[in-house]
C-alpha cells in the first residue's frame, strides 16, 4: 500500500511550465516549505497531514513550489510513489524540491535521482549531517565527484548557511566547487545562533545564492529574566531586514525560488497552534507578494 493518501488537488492559477503567474497569483518563485506545515504535519495534532495533502494546502495558498525538506524516508521511497508525488504535484500547479543533510556523494547521487523522478530543479543540503562534518577541502571533493552528473540533469544544489559551519568556511566550499549550478541556501536566520550578523552573511553570500529560506525570528526573555529564547515571529514583525534581503538577492530577477519556512513555538494547544501556522503562512506570502512586486 502507499505511504500517500491520493487526494483531489485544487488548481492555482499558476503556470508552473512557463512560469508565468496568472492574473493575482503568487509568483512561481515563490512557495512553501515542509517546515511551514511543521506542526500540521507532526503527531502532536490529530490529523497530521500526509505530503499529498501538504501538496493540495500548497495549491490552495496560490505556493508554485513545495520544498519537501529533511523528510525522514524520502531517500526510501520507491519509483511507483515518488511518479505518484510528482503526478500529484503536476496536477496541482505545484513545482517540487527536494532537501536533505549532507555532502557526501553516495547521499548526494541518491537525492538527484530522487529530484529527477519528481521533476525537481533543486536540492538543498547542508555540509554536516549529524555527527558527520567534513572540512571544507572533504566538502569540495564529494561535490566534485557529482557536479557533472547534476549539470547533466539541470538540477541545482543550494547549501544551506547555518550555525554548525561560519558561512566563510561555506563559501570556501562553493567557490572551491567552481560550479555554476551549486551555489548558496541563504537563510540569515540560522546563523544568528554563530553569532554571525544576518547582514553579514547576506553580503558575503547573496551573488551566490541559488535558493532562499524566508522566516522572521526574534530574541525573547527567558522566565526569570535568564537568557533569551531565539525564536519565530511572524515575517515582517521581527528582526530580518527583508528589504535588505531582496535588495541584496534579488530572487524574482534571478529566477530564485522563496520558500516559507518558520521557527513557531507550540501555542499551548492544538487549534492555536494549527491557526497560528496557518496565519503565518498567509501572512508571509503576502508580505513575499508585495516584494515581488
Amino acid at each position: 500500500m502507499s505511504r500517500f493518501r491520493r487526494r483531489s488537488a485544487r488548481p492555482v492559477p499558476n503556470d508552473t511550465t512557463t512560469g508565468t503567474p496568472g492574473p493575482g497569483a503568487t509568483p512561481v518563485t515563490i512557495g512553501l516549505s515542509t517546515y511551514a506545515f511543521f506542526w500540521r504535519r507532526s503527531e502532536r495534532v490529530s490529523r497530521p497531514l500526509d505530503l499529498l495533502a501538504v501538496i493540495e494546502r500548497t495549491a490552495a495558498a496560490g505556493a508554485g513550489v513545495l520544498q519537501i525538506c529533511d523528510l525522514p524516508g524520502l531517500e526510501r521511497l520507491s519509483a511507483t510513489e515518488l511518479a505518484a508525488l510528482r503526478a500529484a504535484s503536476e496536477q496541482a500547479g505545484v513545482a517540487l524540491e527536494v532537501g536533505f543533510r549532507g555532502v557526501r556523494s553516495a547521499s548526494l547521487e541518491r537525492f538527484l535521482d530522487i529530484a529527477v523522478a519528481l521533476r525537481a530543479r533543486l536540492v538543498r543540503t547542508m555540509l554536516g549531517a549529524g555527527a558527520d562534518r567534513p572540512t571544507v577541502q572533504e566538502a569540495v571533493r564529494e561535490l566534485r565527484a557529482v557536479a557533472p552528473r547534476y549539470a547533466d540533469a539541470g538540477v541545482r544544489i543550494g547549501l544551506e548557511t547555518y550555525e554548525v559551519f561560519a558561512t566563510s568556511d561555506l563559501l570556501r566550499v562553493v567557490t572551491g566547487v567552481g560550479d555554476p549550478g551549486i551555489g548558496v541556501c541563504l537563510d540569515p536566520a540560522n546563523t544568528v545562533a554563530r553569532l554571525e550578523q544576518p547582514h553579514a552573511t547576506i553580503d558575503q553570500v547573496a551573488e551566490h545564492v541559488v535558493n532562499l529560506h524566508v522566516k522572521d525570528f526574534t530574541f525573547t526573555r527567558s522566565p526569570g529574566l535568564v537568557g533569551f529564547a531565539l525564536t519565530g515571529c511572524e515575517l515582517g514583525t521581527g528582526l530580518l531586514d527583508l528589504g535588505y534581503l531582496y535588495d541584496r538577492v534579488r530572487p524574482s530577477e534571478r529566477g530564485i525560488s522563496e520558500i516559507v519556512e518558520h521557527w513557531l513555538p507550540w501555542q499551548g494547544d492544538e487549534v492555536t497552534t494549527v491557526e497560528t501556522e496557518e496565519r503565518w503562512t498567509e501572512r508571509s506570502l503576502a508580505v513575499m507578494r508585495g516584494l515581488a512586486g
